[in-house]
């Protein structure tokens, strides 16, 4: 009985030893990343867990929730036939300036067009593209672009 005794012991006391020296430099592994999100690859059914997760620890609340609008902006009839009539005119606009900045031959010419409310440029910039400049003269805003001449 004593040597089973014995031998319990120092069986422990090689097992306690070897759990204090730690793995060896062969007994590492690498880490592996797996998603649990199912946007990022996880296992689609995480999806109903995480979502209700989120749900159950969200403590904002929406100002605009209970409208029935969805974020769409509602406008009176008034303010629809505005609009349209403001797109009309600009698009008349539009059209009047090409056909100044077109020449006889259909392709853009070089040269400043000025209204009351804008300036626009036609630069020819080389290699057959043209550099269109429009300042906003109330505002000074700039948009350019290059076309094909």
């Amino acid at each position: 009985m004593r040597k089973t005794s014995n031998m319990l012991r120092a069986g422990a006391l090689a097992t306690a030893c070897a759990m204090l020296a730690g793995p060896g430099p062969g007994a590492a592994t690498e880490l592996v990343y797996y998603p649990l999100n199912p946007s990022f690859g996880g296992n689609p059914l995480n999806g109903t867990v995480l979502l209700n997760s989120a749900i159950a620890t969200n403590r904002h609340t929406d100002p605009d929730a209970g409208r029935d609008d969805i974020g769409i902006e509602t406008k009176t009839p008034l303010q629809n036939f505005n609009e349209t009539l403001e797109r009309s005119i600009l698009s008349r606009l539009a059209a009047s300036v090409s056909s100044q900045i077109l020449g006889d031959d259909g392709k853009f010419r070089p040269g400043t067009i000025q209204t009351d409310n804008f300036t626009i440029t036609v630069t020819d910039i080389g290699n057959g593209l043209l550099k269109i400049t429009t300042i906003d003269n109330l505002t000074g805003a700039i948009t350019e672009f290059q076309v094909n001449s």
